[in-house]
C-alpha cells in the first residue's frame, strides 16, 4: 500500500524517460511510481491537485543559512539611505546592548552604495556607548568598525577609516568570541524554514568553520546539533572553508599533503547532513567592489583584489584537489576565475579526477574566452541570477558596456557544455527559486534593465539549474533532481506552470505546497 498518492497534477518531472506525469506515488519518503504504475494501488492518503503544477524540491547550491539567521535577529540598517539613519540604527543598537561596556554590537544590512561613501570609525565612535561594533556589509565581503575594534588590530591590518575589507574584516571577526553552537543552530533553523516556504527542500551551505563568514571554529557541531533534535527541516551539505585543512602527516602514498582532522572529505554523511565540497576564496565581491578584474572597474583605478597571495591560493587549491576533496571555488572577478581555472588544470595534471566535479562559484565575470575552459576542466558553473535582478543596474555600470554581458552567463554556459547550476547565496539577496528563474528568461533587473540579453536561456533550462543541475553539483543525482521512481520524495506544488505563463509573471507563482521525504510541510517549515 501507498502512503501517498497525488493526483490530478502536472508533475514536471526533470526526467528525459518520463518528462510529464499526471499520478505519483509515494512510500516510506521515496517515489515508488508515475501513473499507470501507481493509479490503481491502494493509499493511505490520495491528494487531488486540481491541476496544480508539481517539480523536484528546489535546491539552493549556494546558501549561508547561518548568515541568515543571524540577520533575521539582528539590528538592521537596511534600507537607510542618510549617514544620520545608520548613525541613529546604531546608537539604538548600542544603547540596548546588555552587558558591560566593551560588549560587541553587530549591525547587519550595511550598504555604502545607498549613502555615496563608507561610514567611518570616528561616525561610529560618537554613537556606539563604549561598545564594540561591527557594522556587517551586505556583501560578506566587508565591514566598518569603530575604534574599540580598530585599537585590537594589528597595526599591519590595513582599513580606511574603519572599513575592513576582505581578510581584515575577517581578522576583526576573529577578535569576538565565537558564537555558541545553539546560537548558530537556532540561526539555521530560522533560515531553513523560510527556504522551505520558498520550495527549497535542499542547500549546499558555502563554507563553515573559517574562511570570511565562519561563526565558530566548531561550527559543523550546530547542524549535527540540529540533527540530532529532530529539528533540521531540509538537507544540508556542508562545505568546510579551505583554510580549515591542515598539514597532515599521512602516508606518503596516499599524496595528502593537507586536510581536516580524521581526514574527512567530500561524501562523510547522509541524506539529511553531509559533507560537500571545499570552499576557497580566491577574490571578493562586485558590491564592495573586490572583485578581481582584469581591467579596472568603469570609473575607478583599481582592479579589486585576490584573498591572498596567488601562488598560496593555487597550492591550496591543488591540496584540496590531492586530498580527494570536490573544490568550491569562490571566483567572482575575471582575473579570479583566471586564476581558479589555472589551478584547478595544474591539480588535473597532477593527479587526473575525471568526476571530480569542481565549481566555480559565482563565475560572475566570465569572458568568452574563459568558456571553453570551463567545458575543458568539467568545471561547473555555480551562479547567483538575482544578483543581477537586484544590482544589476549598479554592476552594469561598474563593468560598462563590453563587459556587462559576460556578468552571470546562461546562454553562454549551456551552449559550451557547461553545467549551470543556480543558487542564490542568501541572504546577500533574495533566495526564491522562482524570481531566479524569471531572471534568467528575461535578463531584467528590478528596473527593467536589460543585461546581457543573449545570455538568456529557456524556462525548462533554467528550472533544471535549480533541480538536475543542482544535485549534480551536490553529488545528490542518484536520490534527488529529478521525480523518478528510488528518488527521494522532496518536492514542490506551485500554483501555475512556470513554462505557460508569461515570463513576468513567474517570481510570483505560488508555492502551493513543499514535501520533504514524502512529508507536506504544513507550517513554515514545520514537518
Amino acid at each position: 500500500m501507498l502512503c501517498t498518492r497525488l493526483t490530478n497534477a502536472t508533475v514536471l518531472t526533470m526526467d528525459p524517460d518520463h518528462p510529464v506525469a499526471h499520478d505519483l506515488g509515494i512510500w516510506q519518503g521515496r517515489i515508488v511510481g508515475l501513473d499507470e504504475a501507481v493509479t490503481s494501488l491502494p493509499a493511505r492518503e490520495v491528494i487531488d491537485l486540481q491541476g496544480a503544477t508539481v517539480l523536484p524540491g528546489f535546491i539552493d547550491s549556494h546558501v549561508h543559512l547561518a548568515w541568515t539567521g543571524l540577520k533575521q535577529s539582528a539590528p538592521s540598517v537596511a534600507p537607510c539611505q542618510r549617514v544620520e539613519d545608520v548613525l541613529a540604527v546604531v546608537a539604538e543598537a548600542a544603547s540596548r546592548r546588555s552587558g558591560e561596556p566593551g560588549s560587541w554590537v553587530d549591525v547587519m544590512g550595511y550598504d555604502q552604495r545607498a549613502l555615496g561613501r563608507h561610514l567611518t570609525a570616528a561616525e561610529l565612535d560618537s554613537v556606539s556607548h563604549g561598545r564594540k561594533v561591527l557594522l556587517m556589509h551586505d556583501s560578506g565581503h566587508g565591514c566598518v568598525v569603530n575604534s574599540a575594534v580598530l585599537d585590537l588590530l594589528p597595526a599591519e591590518v590595513p582599513h580606511q577609516d574603519g572599513f575592513l575589507a576582505e581578510s581584515a574584516m575577517v581578522a576583526a571577526r576573529r577578535l569576538r568570541l565565537p558564537y555558541a553552537q545553539s546560537e548558530i543552530a537556532d540561526a539555521v533553523e530560522r533560515a531553513a524554514r523560510a527556504c522551505l516556504a520558498e520550495g527549497v527542500t535542499a542547500v549546499a551551505e558555502a563554507g563553515i568553520g573559517g574562511g570570511l563568514l565562519g561563526h565558530s571554529p566548531v561550527e559543523l557541531g550546530a547542524y549535527q546539533l540540529l540533527r540530532d533534535q529532530g529539528r533540521l527541516p531540509l538537507r544540508v551539505q556542508l562545505m568546510a572553508a579551505g583554510d580549515t585543512l591542515r598539514p597532515r602527516g599521512a602516508h606518503v602514498d596516499d599524496g595528502i599533503p593537507r586536510a581536516l582532522d580524521l581526514g574527512l572529505r567530500t561524501g562523510f554523511g547522509d541524506d539529511w547532513l553531509s559533507l560537500g565540497a571545499l570552499k576557497i576564496y580566491t577574490d571578493g565581491g562586485m558590491m564592495a567592489r573586490t572583485a578581481a578584474l582584469t581591467a579596472p572597474y568603469t570609473g575607478m583605478d583599481h582592479t579589486g583584489r585576490l584573498q591572498d597571495d596567488p601562488e598560496r591560493l593555487t597550492r591550496l587549491i591543488v591540496d584540496g584537489h590531492l586530498a580527494g576533496w570536490q573544490l568550491a571555488v569562490h571566483a567572482i572577478g575575471d582575473r579570479a576565475a583566471d586564476l581558479a581555472l589555472d589551478a584547478l588544470e595544474r591539480a588535473q595534471g597532477l593527479r587526473p579526477r575525471p568526476d571530480a566535479r569542481h565549481r566555480i562559484e559565482h563565475a560572475g565575470l566570465i569572458r568568452p574566452d574563459q568558456l571553453p575552459r570551463f567545458a575543458k576542466l568539467g568545471v561547473s558553473a555555480v551562479v547567483q541570477p538575482t544578483f543581477l535582478y537586484s544590482f544589476g543596474d549598479d554592476y552594469a555600470e561598474v563593468m560598462g558596456g563590453e563587459r556587462a554581458p559576460w556578468m552571470y552567463r546562461g546562454r553562454g554556459f549551456l551552449d559550451h557544455g557547461v553545467m549551470l547550476v543556480g543558487s542564490s547565496d542568501r541572504p546577500v539577496t533574495d533566495g526564491a527559486p522562482l524570481r531566479a528563474v524569471q531572471f534568467m528568461v528575461e535578463r531584467a533587473s528590478a528596473s527593467g534593465r536589460l543585461v546581457g540579453p543573449d545570455e538568456a536561456i529557456t524556462v525548462e533550462e533554467a528550472l533544471r539549474a535549480y533541480t538536475v543541475a543542482g544535485a549534480y553539483a551536490c553529488r545528490w543525482e542518484d536520490s534527488a533532481g529529478s521525480l523518478a521512481p528510488g528518488k527521494r520524495a522532496d518536492l514542490v506544488v506551485l500554483g501555475d506552470d512556470p513554462r505557460h505563463v508569461d515570463p513576468s509573471r513567474i517570481g510570483g507563482i505560488e508555492i502551493v505546497a513543499t514535501y520533504v521525504d514524502g512529508h507536506e510541510v504544513t507550517e513554515v517549515g514545520k514537518l
